[in-house]
């Protein structure tokens, strides 16, 4: 098995589903135009986006250890391609919420489907470093999401970002198709969904890194979702706003790096996310200290750092105990902390305190990252 184009594969699947979000933000303002919606109404494209993904998980993941890896990913590239075709010819807001949503399901399976996969072929500190690795690629996704989907919809409108996407999409079928192997272990029957969920609920240690997983997300998807009012609030360009984006993918990419430095020098997963943690609580005072200026920017840079440590290392470990059933847990842990996600933005988009969010997540993943040993004591007994 060829596993370094196996594993650009697997880079790709997991960008996609971030730049498939990010391409469609500076999408909005046309769509708006087009379907004559008010911005807050376009604006439920993204919501709906999130929740069907979420979904999309569960389902896919199921089907990995039903049907196997391969199936399960060429199916949900498939669905996802239909629904951009779709979303070309919509003539209505309405249908195009519908096929946004059919999208957003498809494009779950680029997420689940592939960790299972890794999973599957790798553990330990190896899976770590893997993750360490996808984690310097993830970093660039938003930014590079956002600046091809603004100068799409500069060109083309909004159905310029469709059209890529569904490119996009078809050109991931078709290197699934001729690279992607079955990795599903051999075994007679699929693990039973709810016993599984029942399992997880009791297992302290999922919770904790479903919390960790969740926490660090919404830090870095509250900047996205609140420093655009930061920018207007202090009368700065929405361009340099495009910029940040750059320059915070930059520091994700070099928590990644500094994160397979470490695991190189066998610094263990555990302390390395307790050492995100304190990062992004620095990041986090200074950014609610710095607010007033565009220097806020500076500790936010901590903050990213923090995530492109904690993330591939949180992900390599969660699932350990669930090797014989990685498709149903991996869907079960993934709507676990998406929904976490979901409920953290939604909080941050009522608070309006950019701050304020980061110091709360920053502050529970201190809490749970330090307090992981004792945690841990505690289930085995």
């Amino acid at each position: 098995m060829d596993t370094s184009n196996l594993l650009r594969l697997a880079i790709a699947l997991l960008m996609f589903g971030q730049v498939a979000q990010t391409l469609y933000s500076p999408a909005l303002t046309d769509i708006g135009q087009v379907f004559r919606v008010t911005p807050a109404v376009a604006a439920q494209l993204l919501s709906v986006y999130f929740l069907a993904f979420a979904a999309g998980v569960v389902v896919w993941g199921r089907a990995c250890d039903q049907i196997g890896r391969r199936p399960t990913m060429l199916a949900g590239l498939a669905v996802y391609a239909v629904a951009s075709i779709m979303a070309l010819v919509a003539n209505t807001f309405s249908v195009l919420l519908a096929v946004q949503a059919l999208a957003a399901f498809g494009a779950a399976v680029g997420s689940v489907g592939t960790q299972t996969v890794l999973r599957d072929l790798f553990e330990g500190a190896a899976l770590a470093r893997v993750f360490s690795l996808v984690g310097m690629a993830l970093a660039i996704s938003p930014a590079l999401g956002l600046f091809a989907g603004m100068t799409l919809v500069s060109e083309f409108g909004y159905r310029g970002v469709q059209v890529c996407l569904l490119v996009l999409a078809l050109a991931l079928v078709a290197w699934c198709a001729w690279t992607l192997p079955e990795t599903r272990p051999e075994r007679r029957c699929a693990p039973p969904l709810f016993a599984t969920l029942w399992l997880m609920l009791k297992d302290i240690a999922i919770w904790r890194s479903a919390l960790l997983v969740a926490v660090f997300n919404i830090a870095l998807f509250s900047y996205y979702s609140l420093a655009p009012f930061e920018f207007q609030r202090l009368g700065l360009s929405p361009e340099l706003f495009g910029y940040s984006g750059v320059i915070l993918a930059l520091g994700s990419g070099l928590g990644a790096v500094l994160n397979t430095q470490l695991l190189k020098r066998s610094v263990e997963g555990p302390r390395l996310i307790a050492m995100a943690g304190m990062v992004a609580l620095l990041g986090a005072i200074g950014v609610q200290g710095l607010h007033a200026s565009v220097w806020f920017l500076a500790p936010m840079l901590l903050v990213v750092m923090a995530f492109g440590m904690a993330i591939p290392n949180i992900l390599g470990s969660a699932l350990a105990a669930y090797r014989d059933r990685l498709g149903t847990a991996g869907a079960l842990f993934g709507l676990m902390y998406y929904m976490l996600i979901g409920s953290g933005l939604m909080l941050a988009g009522w608070s309006q305190n950019l701050g304020g969010m980061l110091l709360a997540c920053a502050g529970v993943a201190v809490l749970l990252s330090w307090q992981a040993q004792p945690l841990d004591l505690i289930y085995d007994r």
